[in-house]
């Protein structure tokens, strides 16, 4: 028979073993809590993180402001208008795509120190223009996301006038009935640029336009576009003048319609109505470990 003794080095025994599963028990739910705040934590800091940078990149044009043309400096997205203010919210679509070609040096070395993996995406509302992504591709594990709403350029900087505005014109055409405005063209000009007229798609088969110069003695018939591109330079009379001063007329107001002045080089994939207008856009920041 076990005596008193033996009975009360079972218990001990006993306690001691459940003494130890609870302080087990302690330890990892200790261990869990504070796994869970350094998750928490993180987390906060990475969302206030790009928060902050995209917060930063749609209102702030960057330093130096055209830090685009040489690959270097602080980057900003922010377009700057004619008059020389920075449009908030914005987004230049020649900086983007700067920003992409330099991403690793720019963001993810610049703006994140290498910690992390970032991506961003530029994707029009309602429109024919497909989205832009820039960045990694490789996301994995938590993925945190920042979304803003911005305004786009893109290929605004080749616009020359857009017909949703009144202009002049030199047949008289009330500008309550017709779209109307003109441009001053050099033969020079011709050898390196080209003159187009874009026009949004719904709207080409409802229109009429005529082009003519002040040189022009007979006057020119309304023509049928055929068409949302239309090629202006083989239009343009110069006569025995070196330049020309052009007028284009819509036979309806506020036309959807721009003249634009591309390089001989420019994209023909490009030359679409909708990346020559100001778009509304969604500018998509994603950022992992």
């Amino acid at each position: 028979m076990m005596d008193n003794r033996g009975n009360m080095a079972v218990e001990i025994a006993i306690m001691l073993v459940t003494l130890l599963m609870i302080m087990g028990m302690v330890l990892n739910a200790s261990e869990l809590l504070t796994n869970k705040a350094i998750t928490t934590a993180e987390t906060e800091n990475m969302e206030t993180l790009i928060t902050e940078i995209v917060d930063n990149l749609v209102n702030n044009p960057g330093n130096p402001e055209n830090w685009q043309e040489y690959g270097k400096g602080t980057p900003g997205l922010a377009i700057v208008n004619e008059e020389g203010e920075i449009v908030p919210n914005s987004v230049s679509y020649s900086k983007f795509i700067a920003l992409g070609k330099g991403y690793k040096k720019l963001v993810d070395e610049k703006l994140f120190g290498s910690k992390i993996k970032t991506s961003m995406e530029l994707i029009p509302r309602e429109s024919s223009i497909s989205s832009v992504k820039i960045g990694n591709n490789n996301e994995k594990g938590d993925v945190f996301s920042v979304n803003r709403f911005v305004k786009c350029d893109f290929y605004k900087k080749f616009v020359l006038y857009d017909f949703k505005h009144g202009g002049k014109c030199n047949h008289r055409h009330s500008q309550d009935v017709c779209s109307c405005n003109y441009f001053k063209v050099f033969k020079g000009n011709l050898k390196t640029s080209n003159y187009y007229l874009l026009i949004d798609s719904k709207e080409e088969n409802d229109l009429k336009f005529i082009v003519d110069t002040t040189r022009v003695v007979k006057s020119r018939p309304w023509e049928n576009p055929g068409s949302d591109m239309i090629y202006l330079n083989d239009k343009i009379n110069f006569y025995d003048d070196e330049s020309a001063v052009v007028f284009i007329h819509f036979n309806k107001p506020n036309v959807k319609a721009v003249l634009v002045c591309v390089p001989k080089n420019f994209k023909m994939h490009d030359l679409n109505y909708d990346y020559f207008r100001t778009n509304d856009c969604d500018l998509i920041l994603k950022a992992w470990f």
